[in-house]
């Protein structure tokens, strides 16, 4: 084909029909070919294809949407932060979404705001969406569900428990105490006694279910519970913390519920002259960009956002698609420990302590409630 011919002197916007006539097919088959349908061979896909780019058509959703009753949009509903974890899941279902033809409206909730979610959803229902997807929310105290707010169109929830009540509701991208587990096993087979744990803040369920993984496996193994010390996700939160830490010469291994704290961990620790990891060991968890450049570079659980992103709108298309079909099965998220530098056996026992006292009281915060740099991908 001739780029530019087909539309010479003709100003009106191109139609399916001029698609097919360009690419000697059928309207019909034109149509089969934008709906994704069965039975259209790949020369005769590539040739409508190859049409419509050269025409500039873009399929009329509108019209669609009138004939399916459906708009071909899904709606998301996302805690307005920039914190690595809730972005990168984001930008996951962003990409998958586009992927898959529909358009994408996209809801900011606060946190804080106990009647976010369901304001959020009531917003995108309002737009006339097919689907939504509730990313990572929180668990708000005092938040109520309204028993008389039903939804009526498919709903996925990442890393959460449902948030809503919807009759076709689905859940992806849990996983995070195996992920956890897997953390806390590692510093347990370098010969760690037990293992601290710096949580996150615990109205997110993304930090409970952290803490639960660490907490189960230390009670799996026999292993002594240590106090929880509470982070809010910010370095300065975990270098606070390590300061804390430092000061007890029998903490040799700590379970960072995210990178940014680690790393602030890892600050408060050398400044008071605990080595990393000669003294203490340090895990982290998202394997954040900046993770495999610190020093030393951290030993971390990479999250796998784009495998739940593809796998949760997977289901999701499937449940509007099809809405008498069962769900598509689920299957457990790859867990991925990023072994650095941050990790060693603990010091020997006849080693002088670096620290000045023991951790025999609680600590403030929560009750018991290919990589670079060398590094080494663990994938269970």
């Amino acid at each position: 084909m001739t780029r530019g011919t087909a539309r010479s002197g003709n100003t009106a916007a191109p139609r399916s029909v001029d698609v097919a006539r360009l690419a000697g097919v059928s309207q019909k088959t034109v149509s089969r070919v934008f709906n994704d349908e069965q039975y259209v061979s790949a020369d005769v896909r590539r040739r409508v294809l190859e049409a419509a780019e050269e025409l500039g058509y873009r399929r009329n959703n509108a019209a669609r949407a009138l004939a399916s009753g459906r708009t071909r949009s899904i709606g998301v509903v996302t805690l307005g932060t920039a914190l690595y974890g809730p972005t990168s899941l984001l930008m996951g279902v962003e990409r998958v979404v586009r992927d898959t033809g529909y358009a994408l409206h996209v809801v900011n909730t606060m946190e804080g705001d106990a009647a976010g979610v369901t304001g959020a959803v009531s917003s995108l229902l309002d737009q006339g969406v097919d689907g939504i997807v509730i990313s990572e929310p929180i668990d708000e105290a005092g938040a109520e569900r309204d028993a008389s707010f039903r939804i009526d169109v498919p709903v996925l929830v990442l890393g959460a428990p449902l948030p809503v009540t919807a009759p076709r509701a689905l859940i992806a991208g849990g996983g995070a105490d195996l992920m956890a587990r897997a953390a806390i096993e590692h510093l347990l087979d370098l010969g760690h006694l037990t293992v601290h744990h710096l949580a996150g803040p615990q109205r997110w369920y993304a930090a409970q279910d952290r803490l639960e993984g660490w907490r189960a496996t230390l009670a799996a193994h026999g292993r002594t519970v240590p106090p929880v010390v509470e982070g809010d996700w910010s370095a300065a939160s975990g270098y606070r913390a390590g300061r804390e830490l430092a000061e007890h010469s029998d903490v040799t291994a700590v379970f960072a519920a995210n990178d940014d704290m680690a790393i602030g961990l890892i600050r408060a620790l050398t400044e008071a002259g605990r080595r990393v990891p000669e003294d203490v060991s340090v895990v982290g968890f998202d394997d954040i960009p900046v993770a495999a450049y610190v020093t030393p570079p951290l030993t971390t659980v990479r999250q796998p956002f784009d495998a739940v992103a593809q796998e949760g709108l997977k289901r999701l298309v499937h449940a509007i698609e099809n809405p008498n079909a069962d769900p598509l099965p689920t299957s457990d998220p790859p867990i991925d420990l990023i072994i650095r530098a941050s990790t060693a056996p603990p010091p020997s026992r006849t080693t002088p302590a670096r620290g000045r006292r023991t951790a025999s009281r609680a600590l403030k915060g929560a009750e018991h409630p290919s990589p670079p740099n060398g590094g080494k991908s663990t994938q269970r």
